[in-house]
């Protein structure tokens, strides 16, 4: 009898695994681990909903997988048994390289890599646990495979982890603008010269997605609310390195040791829960900033902040470090930790990165802001950046 399981999934309905070694991949601890990261970071400060985990989205940004691979095989792509399953498996374990509170703690605990190149390491430990079948899946993450739709359906202006992260955030957090029509756009994919394409039927499609992407992250990812409180988490984190505040294992050893003894298998120990339970603990430390960082976000209570159009001026900064100095009876240099002001940017599409090509129907390929009328024109192409301050409420 062939393998089958199935989950619920509060936005897709049925998930289908139909593949045993899929599902003891699923299985593994390194990837039930992604239960106890939260895939929004600090957003739920601001959008209560917005709670669920990186498992949720790797799960679904499978299933959208598994129907992209199956609607580009309807339309004749040549796409083997192994290829397929080697796919599915690559888009299952892309973001396990995620650490406690996925981007708002990136190159904080672990300063000097990225979370794409943790993926890596786990998937190529998971390989050498499960005797090389994740082998392919390797060459395909890595872009190393020659079927090169295959990487962009996992990396790319118009991948499946794009349709997810921007459906399933939206439908958390209950901002409709987040919304697009993932479904129609799966229909519409298409390979053609062994890259990955839309047909021309979908124009409207690709240029909402692209403007829900842009609104979702003003309105939520960036949403000044949610990135002062992710600045105060590292401010958290990088306070307690500092001063080598002490916490329990395995969050302890990030904190106090040089990041090269920490080990892969005590990073894929670490999760939410731990930084979460050594942020109460130092709510009441003897470090009076560190406390006071701690306590700001367990119960809520948040620097205040402002964007600007332009670099906060020197002496803007100065003005509220000399206030928050007078406020709490606390140094310059303590307060500078209360204090600090940076700039933020996003870009809703940057073609230098990658293309998001229109397939027409006499043949011709179009770059999606070269299309009559395109909405998408020089003006969106281009980064977006703001300033902002933090500094203590007054």
């Amino acid at each position: 009898m062939a393998f089958r399981k199935i989950i619920n999934d509060p936005v897709y309905g049925f998930i289908t695994i139909d593949d045993e070694l899929i599902n003891a991949v699923i299985s593994h601890p390194y990837f039930q681990r992604l239960r106890r990261i939260s895939q929004m970071a600090m957003a739920n400060l601001v959008y209560p909903g917005a709670v669920h985990s990186r498992l949720h989205h790797a799960l679904g940004a499978y299933h959208l997988m598994s129907n992209a691979l199956s609607e580009l095989k309807n339309k004749g792509t040549e796409i083997t048994a192994a290829e397929e399953q080697a796919a599915r498996i690559a888009i299952l374990l892309h973001d396990t390289g995620h650490g406690p509170f996925s981007h708002a703690l990136e190159h904080v605990l672990v300063e000097s890599r990225h979370h794409e190149e943790l993926s890596i390491m786990i998937i190529e430990e998971l390989n050498r646990q499960f005797d090389g079948k994740l082998s392919l899946a390797i060459e395909i993450f890595t872009g190393r495979y020659h079927k090169k739709f295959l990487f962009q359906l996992i990396s790319g202006q118009l991948d499946v982890d794009r349709l997810d992260y921007l459906t399933r955030d939206s439908f958390f957090s209950g901002v409709n603008e987040g919304v697009i029509g993932y479904d129609r756009i799966i229909k519409m994919l298409t390979v053609h010269n062994g890259e990955l394409m839309v047909e021309e039927k979908s124009i409207y499609s690709i240029e909402k997605f692209l403007v829900a992407r842009r609104l979702m992250y003003w309105q939520v990812y960036l949403h000044k609310t949610v990135l002062c409180a992710e600045q105060m988490l590292k401010q958290i984190i990088k306070r307690a390195k500092y001063i080598k505040a002490a916490t329990q294992q395995p969050l302890h050893n990030f904190i106090t040791q040089p990041i090269q003894t920490v080990t892969l298998e005590e990073f894929c120990n670490l999760d939410d829960y731990d930084v979460l339970a050594a942020i109460k603990g130092w709510c009441d430390h003897e470090d009076k900033i560190l406390s006071f960082l701690c306590k700001g976000i367990i119960n809520r209570q948040l620097l205040k902040v402002q964007y600007f159009g332009t670099p906060v001026d020197e002496a803007v900064v100065q003005q509220k470090i000399a206030e928050a100095c007078n406020q709490l009876n606390i140094s310059p240099a303590q307060a500078a930790w209360l204090v600090f002001a940076d700039e933020v940017e996003s870009s809703t599409y940057n073609p230098d990165n990658e293309h998001i090509h229109i397939l027409f129907k006499d043949g011709t390929v179009k770059d999606i802001s070269e299309v009559d009328n395109a909405l998408i024109n020089q003006n969106l192409m281009g980064k977006v950046k703001k300033y902002y301050i933090c500094y203590l409420r007054t």
